[in-house]
Protein backbone atom coordinates (compact mmCIF):
# COMPACT_ATOMS: atom_id res chain seq x y z
CA UNK A 1 0.00 0.00 0.00
CA UNK A 2 2.84 2.31 0.83
CA UNK A 3 4.52 1.63 -2.49
CA UNK A 4 1.31 2.15 -4.40
CA UNK A 5 0.64 5.47 -2.69
CA UNK A 6 4.11 6.79 -3.29
CA UNK A 7 3.97 6.15 -7.03
CA UNK A 8 1.72 9.14 -7.90
CA UNK A 9 4.00 11.39 -5.86
CA UNK A 10 7.06 10.22 -7.72
CA UNK A 11 5.28 10.84 -11.03
CA UNK A 12 5.08 14.55 -10.15
CA UNK A 13 8.88 14.86 -9.76
CA UNK A 14 9.53 16.05 -13.36
CA UNK A 15 7.30 19.09 -12.78
CA UNK A 16 9.97 20.51 -10.48
CA UNK A 17 11.72 21.86 -13.60
CA UNK A 18 8.75 22.42 -15.90
CA UNK A 19 5.84 23.69 -13.82
CA UNK A 20 5.21 26.47 -11.33
CA UNK A 21 3.63 23.87 -9.06
CA UNK A 22 7.04 22.46 -8.25
CA UNK A 23 7.88 25.20 -5.73
CA UNK A 24 5.30 23.93 -3.31
CA UNK A 25 5.70 20.13 -3.68
CA UNK A 26 6.96 18.29 -0.60
CA UNK A 27 10.44 16.91 -0.57
CA UNK A 28 10.82 13.18 -1.38
CA UNK A 29 11.88 12.47 2.20
CA UNK A 30 8.65 13.88 3.57
CA UNK A 31 6.61 11.92 1.05
CA UNK A 32 8.31 8.74 2.11
CA UNK A 33 7.50 9.43 5.74
CA UNK A 34 3.87 9.98 4.90
CA UNK A 35 3.56 6.80 2.84
CA UNK A 36 5.27 4.75 5.52
CA UNK A 37 2.65 5.55 8.16
CA UNK A 38 -0.61 3.56 7.74
CA UNK A 39 -2.30 5.64 10.39
CA UNK A 40 -1.87 8.78 8.35
CA UNK A 41 -3.36 7.16 5.28
CA UNK A 42 -6.25 5.86 7.27
CA UNK A 43 -6.88 9.33 8.63
CA UNK A 44 -7.06 10.64 5.09
CA UNK A 45 -9.61 7.97 4.18
CA UNK A 46 -11.71 8.84 7.17
CA UNK A 47 -11.78 12.51 6.20
CA UNK A 48 -12.84 11.59 2.67
CA UNK A 49 -15.70 9.50 3.99
CA UNK A 50 -17.22 12.60 5.62
CA UNK A 51 -17.89 14.02 2.14
CA UNK A 52 -19.34 11.16 0.13
CA UNK A 53 -20.49 13.37 -2.77
CA UNK A 54 -17.04 14.70 -3.38
CA UNK A 55 -15.52 11.29 -2.99
CA UNK A 56 -17.96 9.74 -5.43
CA UNK A 57 -17.29 12.34 -8.09
CA UNK A 58 -13.54 11.91 -7.97
CA UNK A 59 -11.65 8.96 -9.31
CA UNK A 60 -8.31 10.29 -7.97
CA UNK A 61 -6.90 8.59 -4.87
CA UNK A 62 -7.43 10.68 -1.72
CA UNK A 63 -3.76 11.46 -1.12
CA UNK A 64 -3.18 12.50 -4.75
CA UNK A 65 -6.19 14.84 -4.62
CA UNK A 66 -4.74 16.55 -1.57
CA UNK A 67 -1.45 17.20 -3.31
CA UNK A 68 -3.32 18.76 -6.32
CA UNK A 69 -5.13 21.20 -4.01
CA UNK A 70 -1.81 22.31 -2.53
CA UNK A 71 -0.41 22.80 -6.03
CA UNK A 72 -3.39 25.00 -7.07
CA UNK A 73 -2.90 27.24 -4.05
CA UNK A 74 0.78 27.53 -4.85
CA UNK A 75 0.05 28.49 -8.47
CA UNK A 76 -1.91 31.64 -7.48
CA UNK A 77 0.76 32.80 -5.05
CA UNK A 78 3.49 32.13 -7.61
CA UNK A 79 1.72 34.32 -10.20
CA UNK A 80 1.58 37.23 -7.78
CA UNK A 81 5.27 36.89 -6.97
CA UNK A 82 6.16 36.67 -10.68
CA UNK A 83 4.19 39.84 -11.48
CA UNK A 84 5.87 41.67 -8.61
CA UNK A 85 9.28 40.65 -9.86
CA UNK A 86 8.44 41.90 -13.36
CA UNK A 87 7.27 45.28 -12.00
CA UNK A 88 10.40 45.70 -9.92
CA UNK A 89 12.57 44.90 -12.94
CA UNK A 90 10.72 47.49 -15.03
CA UNK A 91 11.17 50.17 -12.39
CA UNK A 92 14.86 49.39 -12.02
CA UNK A 93 15.33 49.58 -15.79
CA UNK A 94 13.61 53.00 -15.95
CA UNK A 95 15.73 54.32 -13.09
CA UNK A 96 18.90 53.08 -14.76
CA UNK A 97 17.95 54.73 -18.06
CA UNK A 98 17.15 58.03 -16.33
CA UNK A 99 20.45 58.01 -14.47
CA UNK A 100 22.34 57.30 -17.69
CA UNK A 101 20.70 60.30 -19.41
CA UNK A 102 21.67 62.54 -16.50
CA UNK A 103 25.25 61.33 -16.28
CA UNK A 104 26.22 61.15 -19.97
CA UNK A 105 26.90 64.11 -22.31
CA UNK A 106 24.18 65.81 -24.37
CA UNK A 107 25.64 64.50 -27.59
CA UNK A 108 25.46 60.94 -26.32
CA UNK A 109 21.93 61.49 -25.06
CA UNK A 110 20.85 62.73 -28.45
CA UNK A 111 21.41 59.23 -29.74
CA UNK A 112 18.14 58.27 -28.04
CA UNK A 113 16.21 60.83 -30.15
CA UNK A 114 15.14 59.59 -33.55
CA UNK A 115 14.76 62.43 -36.07
CA UNK A 116 14.37 62.48 -39.81
CA UNK A 117 17.22 64.41 -41.49
CA UNK A 118 16.16 67.43 -43.57
CA UNK A 119 16.65 66.69 -47.25
CA UNK A 120 16.95 69.56 -49.76
CA UNK A 121 16.92 69.38 -53.50
CA UNK A 122 20.03 70.37 -55.42
CA UNK A 123 18.54 73.69 -56.57
CA UNK A 124 17.51 74.50 -52.99
CA UNK A 125 21.01 73.79 -51.75
CA UNK A 126 22.43 76.07 -54.44
CA UNK A 127 20.08 78.90 -53.42
CA UNK A 128 20.94 78.50 -49.74
CA UNK A 129 24.65 78.52 -50.51
CA UNK A 130 24.29 81.59 -52.73
CA UNK A 131 22.51 83.50 -49.96
CA UNK A 132 25.05 82.49 -47.32
CA UNK A 133 28.01 83.41 -49.52
CA UNK A 134 26.73 86.83 -50.61
CA UNK A 135 24.92 88.09 -47.52
CA UNK A 136 28.16 89.39 -45.92
CA UNK A 137 28.59 91.69 -48.94
CA UNK A 138 25.17 93.36 -48.55
CA UNK A 139 24.79 96.35 -46.23
CA UNK A 140 21.93 98.35 -44.74
CA UNK A 141 21.99 102.13 -45.29
CA UNK A 142 20.14 104.62 -43.08
CA UNK A 143 19.49 108.14 -44.38
CA UNK A 144 19.49 110.68 -41.52
CA UNK A 145 18.13 114.22 -41.78
CA UNK A 146 18.45 117.15 -39.40
CA UNK A 147 15.20 118.24 -37.79
CA UNK A 148 14.55 120.92 -35.18
CA UNK A 149 12.21 120.16 -32.30
CA UNK A 150 9.26 122.58 -32.35
CA UNK A 151 9.17 122.95 -28.55
CA UNK A 152 12.77 122.67 -27.35
CA UNK A 153 14.37 123.96 -30.59
CA UNK A 154 16.93 121.17 -30.26
CA UNK A 155 18.47 119.91 -33.48
CA UNK A 156 17.93 116.18 -33.92
CA UNK A 157 18.91 113.62 -36.51
CA UNK A 158 15.99 111.45 -37.51
CA UNK A 159 15.88 108.67 -40.12
CA UNK A 160 14.12 109.85 -43.26
CA UNK A 161 14.74 106.78 -45.35
CA UNK A 162 16.67 103.58 -45.73
CA UNK A 163 17.92 101.27 -48.40
CA UNK A 164 20.45 98.65 -49.32
CA UNK A 165 23.92 98.61 -50.79
CA UNK A 166 26.88 96.32 -51.26
CA UNK A 167 30.62 96.30 -50.65
CA UNK A 168 32.58 97.14 -53.79
CA UNK A 169 36.18 96.73 -52.61
CA UNK A 170 38.42 96.32 -49.57
CA UNK A 171 38.95 100.09 -49.34
CA UNK A 172 35.46 100.45 -47.88
CA UNK A 173 33.58 101.70 -50.95
CA UNK A 174 29.84 101.01 -50.82
CA UNK A 175 27.66 101.21 -53.94
CA UNK A 176 23.97 102.10 -53.76
CA UNK A 177 21.30 104.20 -55.52
CA UNK A 178 21.46 107.97 -55.50
CA UNK A 179 17.84 108.30 -54.42
CA UNK A 180 18.68 106.30 -51.26
CA UNK A 181 21.09 108.98 -50.03
CA UNK A 182 19.45 112.06 -51.54
CA UNK A 183 18.87 114.86 -49.04
CA UNK A 184 20.80 113.14 -46.25
CA UNK A 185 22.71 115.12 -43.64
CA UNK A 186 24.38 111.96 -42.35
CA UNK A 187 24.56 108.37 -43.49
CA UNK A 188 25.11 105.18 -41.52
CA UNK A 189 26.06 101.82 -42.95
CA UNK A 190 25.33 98.59 -41.08
CA UNK A 191 27.30 95.51 -42.09
CA UNK A 192 26.12 91.91 -41.91
CA UNK A 193 27.60 91.48 -38.42
CA UNK A 194 25.44 94.42 -37.22
CA UNK A 195 28.40 96.74 -36.79
CA UNK A 196 27.55 100.33 -37.82
CA UNK A 197 29.82 102.96 -39.35
CA UNK A 198 29.46 106.57 -40.39
CA UNK A 199 29.62 106.90 -44.17
CA UNK A 200 30.91 109.70 -46.39
CA UNK A 201 29.70 110.39 -49.92
CA UNK A 202 32.48 109.83 -52.46
CA UNK A 203 30.37 110.85 -55.44
CA UNK A 204 27.11 110.24 -57.25
CA UNK A 205 25.59 110.22 -60.71
CA UNK A 206 22.07 111.57 -60.67
CA UNK A 207 21.41 110.69 -64.30
CA UNK A 208 22.04 106.98 -63.71
CA UNK A 209 20.87 106.89 -60.07
CA UNK A 210 24.20 105.57 -58.75
CA UNK A 211 26.12 106.69 -55.66
CA UNK A 212 29.35 105.60 -53.95
CA UNK A 213 29.95 105.87 -50.20
CA UNK A 214 32.97 105.06 -48.09
CA UNK A 215 33.28 103.70 -44.56
CA UNK A 216 36.29 103.25 -42.30
CA UNK A 217 35.94 99.58 -41.41
CA UNK A 218 38.52 96.84 -40.85
CA UNK A 219 39.37 95.04 -44.05
CA UNK A 220 38.58 91.66 -42.51
CA UNK A 221 34.96 92.79 -42.16
CA UNK A 222 34.67 93.89 -45.78
CA UNK A 223 33.80 91.22 -48.32
CA UNK A 224 33.53 92.66 -51.86
CA UNK A 225 30.75 91.21 -53.95
CA UNK A 226 31.86 89.26 -57.07
CA UNK A 227 31.16 91.32 -60.19
CA UNK A 228 29.72 89.63 -63.26
CA UNK A 229 28.74 90.69 -66.78
CA UNK A 230 25.33 91.89 -67.96
CA UNK A 231 25.97 91.96 -71.72
CA UNK A 232 25.20 88.26 -72.23
CA UNK A 233 22.06 87.99 -70.09
CA UNK A 234 19.07 86.08 -71.44
CA UNK A 235 15.37 86.40 -70.77
CA UNK A 236 14.27 83.53 -68.55
CA UNK A 237 17.44 82.95 -66.56
CA UNK A 238 17.17 82.92 -62.78
CA UNK A 239 18.08 85.96 -60.72
CA UNK A 240 18.27 86.62 -56.98
CA UNK A 241 17.75 89.91 -55.14
CA UNK A 242 19.17 90.50 -51.65
CA UNK A 243 18.23 93.57 -49.67
CA UNK A 244 16.45 95.03 -46.66
CA UNK A 245 12.82 95.59 -47.69
CA UNK A 246 10.79 97.59 -45.14
CA UNK A 247 13.80 97.48 -42.83
CA UNK A 248 13.82 93.69 -42.61
CA UNK A 249 17.39 92.51 -42.38
CA UNK A 250 18.84 90.58 -45.34
CA UNK A 251 15.91 89.24 -47.32
CA UNK A 252 16.25 87.03 -50.38
CA UNK A 253 13.77 87.02 -53.25
CA UNK A 254 14.04 85.02 -56.43
CA UNK A 255 12.71 85.32 -59.94
CA UNK A 256 13.72 85.38 -63.58
CA UNK A 257 14.75 88.02 -66.08
CA UNK A 258 11.47 89.16 -67.64
CA UNK A 259 12.93 91.56 -70.17
CA UNK A 260 16.11 93.25 -71.34
CA UNK A 261 17.04 96.65 -72.76
CA UNK A 262 14.22 98.38 -70.94
CA UNK A 263 14.30 102.13 -70.38
CA UNK A 264 13.32 104.04 -67.24
CA UNK A 265 13.75 107.65 -66.16
CA UNK A 266 16.09 108.78 -63.43
CA UNK A 267 14.18 109.73 -60.29
CA UNK A 268 16.43 112.76 -59.79
CA UNK A 269 16.82 114.30 -63.25
CA UNK A 270 14.31 112.49 -65.42
CA UNK A 271 17.07 111.53 -67.82
CA UNK A 272 16.43 108.09 -69.31
CA UNK A 273 18.45 105.11 -68.16
CA UNK A 274 18.92 102.65 -70.99
CA UNK A 275 19.46 98.89 -71.12
CA UNK A 276 17.73 98.31 -67.80
CA UNK A 277 17.05 94.73 -66.64
CA UNK A 278 13.42 93.84 -65.92
CA UNK A 279 12.77 91.07 -63.39
CA UNK A 280 9.82 89.57 -61.55
CA UNK A 281 11.86 89.07 -58.36
CA UNK A 282 10.06 90.93 -55.58
CA UNK A 283 11.67 94.37 -55.12
CA UNK A 284 10.03 96.42 -52.37
CA UNK A 285 10.90 99.76 -50.74
CA UNK A 286 14.19 99.17 -48.95
CA UNK A 287 15.52 96.85 -51.66
CA UNK A 288 16.79 99.87 -53.61
CA UNK A 289 20.55 99.80 -53.99
CA UNK A 290 20.80 96.09 -53.30
CA UNK A 291 22.46 93.61 -55.66
CA UNK A 292 20.79 91.53 -58.34
CA UNK A 293 22.70 88.26 -58.72
CA UNK A 294 22.79 85.49 -61.28
CA UNK A 295 22.73 81.79 -60.37
CA UNK A 296 26.52 81.83 -59.90
CA UNK A 297 26.28 84.55 -57.26
CA UNK A 298 27.81 87.26 -59.47
CA UNK A 299 26.54 90.84 -59.55
CA UNK A 300 24.59 91.66 -62.71
CA UNK A 301 22.69 94.78 -61.64
CA UNK A 302 21.54 97.20 -58.94
CA UNK A 303 17.90 97.04 -57.91
CA UNK A 304 16.63 100.56 -58.46
CA UNK A 305 12.90 100.82 -59.15
CA UNK A 306 9.57 99.06 -59.30
CA UNK A 307 6.53 99.63 -61.46
CA UNK A 308 3.55 99.52 -59.15
CA UNK A 309 0.42 101.65 -58.66
CA UNK A 310 0.40 100.73 -54.94
CA UNK A 311 4.10 101.28 -54.27
CA UNK A 312 4.70 97.62 -53.40
CA UNK A 313 6.11 94.91 -55.57
CA UNK A 314 3.76 93.86 -58.34
CA UNK A 315 6.07 91.56 -60.27
CA UNK A 316 7.82 94.26 -62.32
CA UNK A 317 11.16 95.45 -61.00
CA UNK A 318 14.08 97.15 -62.70
CA UNK A 319 17.84 96.93 -62.18
CA UNK A 320 20.65 99.02 -63.62
CA UNK A 321 23.00 96.64 -65.50
CA UNK A 322 26.41 96.09 -63.95
CA UNK A 323 28.20 96.99 -67.20
CA UNK A 324 26.79 100.50 -66.84
CA UNK A 325 27.42 100.66 -63.10
CA UNK A 326 31.05 99.53 -63.38
CA UNK A 327 32.14 102.47 -65.51
CA UNK A 328 30.28 104.96 -63.31
CA UNK A 329 31.73 103.60 -60.07
CA UNK A 330 35.24 103.66 -61.52
CA UNK A 331 34.93 107.37 -62.35
CA UNK A 332 33.35 108.22 -59.00
CA UNK A 333 36.11 106.47 -57.06
CA UNK A 334 38.89 108.14 -59.07
CA UNK A 335 37.48 111.62 -59.63
CA UNK A 336 34.46 111.90 -57.31
CA UNK A 337 32.26 112.72 -60.28
CA UNK A 338 31.14 111.39 -63.64
CA UNK A 339 32.33 113.31 -66.66
CA UNK A 340 29.54 112.92 -69.18
CA UNK A 341 29.62 114.74 -72.57
CA UNK A 342 26.84 117.06 -73.64
CA UNK A 343 25.83 118.98 -76.77
CA UNK A 344 24.85 122.01 -74.74
CA UNK A 345 21.26 122.31 -75.96
CA UNK A 346 17.74 122.32 -74.61
CA UNK A 347 15.23 120.39 -76.70
CA UNK A 348 11.46 120.19 -76.91
CA UNK A 349 9.40 117.28 -75.56
CA UNK A 350 8.99 114.40 -77.95
CA UNK A 351 5.23 114.96 -78.17
CA UNK A 352 5.72 118.44 -79.60
CA UNK A 353 7.92 117.15 -82.40
CA UNK A 354 5.45 114.39 -83.21
CA UNK A 355 2.71 116.99 -83.67
CA UNK A 356 4.85 118.63 -86.33
CA UNK A 357 4.91 115.38 -88.24
CA UNK A 358 8.69 115.04 -88.21
CA UNK A 359 11.12 112.70 -86.47
CA UNK A 360 14.05 114.00 -84.47
CA UNK A 361 15.02 116.37 -81.64
CA UNK A 362 13.89 120.01 -81.91
CA UNK A 363 16.49 122.43 -80.58
CA UNK A 364 14.84 125.03 -78.33
CA UNK A 365 18.01 126.70 -77.05
CA UNK A 366 21.68 126.54 -78.02
CA UNK A 367 23.76 129.03 -75.99
CA UNK A 368 26.57 130.55 -78.05
CA UNK A 369 29.10 129.46 -75.42
CA UNK A 370 28.01 125.81 -75.64
CA UNK A 371 29.26 123.12 -78.02
CA UNK A 372 26.22 123.26 -80.30
CA UNK A 373 26.14 127.06 -80.33
CA UNK A 374 29.80 127.23 -81.25
CA UNK A 375 29.18 124.76 -84.11
CA UNK A 376 26.37 126.90 -85.55
CA UNK A 377 23.16 125.07 -84.60
CA UNK A 378 20.09 127.35 -84.53
CA UNK A 379 17.63 127.47 -81.62
CA UNK A 380 13.89 128.06 -81.81
CA UNK A 381 12.92 131.76 -81.63
CA UNK A 382 10.34 134.31 -82.63
CA UNK A 383 10.67 136.73 -85.51
CA UNK A 384 10.01 140.48 -85.46
CA UNK A 385 6.31 139.86 -85.85
CA UNK A 386 6.11 137.41 -82.91
CA UNK A 387 5.80 134.38 -85.07
CA UNK A 388 7.51 131.19 -83.93
CA UNK A 389 10.47 130.14 -86.02
CA UNK A 390 11.48 126.57 -85.46
CA UNK A 391 15.11 125.78 -84.80
CA UNK A 392 17.16 122.93 -86.16
CA UNK A 393 15.84 119.40 -85.79
CA UNK A 394 18.61 116.89 -85.05
CA UNK A 395 18.04 113.74 -87.12
CA UNK A 396 21.31 111.83 -86.61
CA UNK A 397 24.64 111.86 -84.74
CA UNK A 398 27.66 110.14 -86.28
CA UNK A 399 25.32 108.50 -88.76
CA UNK A 400 23.08 107.03 -86.03
CA UNK A 401 19.42 107.95 -86.38
CA UNK A 402 17.92 110.16 -83.70
CA UNK A 403 14.14 109.83 -83.42
CA UNK A 404 13.67 111.23 -79.92
CA UNK A 405 15.50 112.46 -76.85
CA UNK A 406 16.25 108.94 -75.60
CA UNK A 407 18.10 108.14 -78.81
CA UNK A 408 20.22 111.26 -78.41
CA UNK A 409 21.11 110.41 -74.81
CA UNK A 410 21.95 106.85 -75.76
CA UNK A 411 24.38 108.00 -78.44
CA UNK A 412 26.03 110.59 -76.18
CA UNK A 413 26.53 107.99 -73.43
CA UNK A 414 28.80 106.12 -75.83
CA UNK A 415 30.93 109.20 -76.49
CA UNK A 416 33.66 110.89 -74.47
CA UNK A 417 34.39 114.46 -73.51
CA UNK A 418 36.42 116.21 -76.22
CA UNK A 419 35.26 113.84 -78.94
CA UNK A 420 34.15 115.34 -82.28
CA UNK A 421 30.79 114.15 -83.58
CA UNK A 422 28.94 114.91 -86.80
CA UNK A 423 25.45 116.22 -86.12
CA UNK A 424 22.95 116.17 -88.98
CA UNK A 425 20.01 118.56 -88.70
CA UNK A 426 16.88 119.40 -90.63
CA UNK A 427 16.87 123.17 -91.26
CA UNK A 428 13.80 124.33 -93.10
CA UNK A 429 13.35 121.93 -95.98
CA UNK A 430 16.94 120.72 -96.30
CA UNK A 431 19.51 118.86 -94.18
CA UNK A 432 22.89 120.09 -93.03
CA UNK A 433 25.79 118.54 -91.11
CA UNK A 434 27.84 120.24 -88.36
CA UNK A 435 30.94 118.99 -86.57
CA UNK A 436 30.53 119.44 -82.80
CA UNK A 437 33.20 118.96 -80.11
CA UNK A 438 31.56 117.52 -76.99
CA UNK A 439 32.16 119.22 -73.67
CA UNK A 440 31.41 118.27 -70.03
CA UNK A 441 28.62 119.83 -68.04
CA UNK A 442 29.50 123.27 -66.66
CA UNK A 443 29.17 122.06 -63.05
CA UNK A 444 31.46 119.07 -63.77
CA UNK A 445 34.37 121.02 -65.25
Amino acid sequence: MAAASAQPLLSLRPSIFSSKFSVFLPRPSSLSSISSKPSTIASLHSRRSRFPAAAASSSTPPFSNRISEQADDGAGLGGVISAAIDSIALVLTSVALSLSLLLVDVDAASAFVVSTPRKLQSDELATVRLFQDNTPSVVYITNLAVRQDAFTLDVLEVPQGSGSGFVWDKQGHIVTNYHVIRGASDLRVTLADQSTYEAKVVGFDQDKDVAVLRIEAPKDKLRPIPVGVSADLLVGQKVYAIGNPFGLDHTLTTGVISGLRREISSAATGRPIQDVIQTDAAINPGNSGGPLLDSSGNLIGINTAIYSPSGASSGVGFSIPVDTVGGIVEQLVKFGKVTRPILGIKFAPDQSVEQLGVSGVLVLDAPPSGPAGKAGLRPTKRDEYGRLVLGDIITSVNGKKVANGSDLYRILDQCKVGEKVIVEVLRGDHKEKFPVILEPKPDES
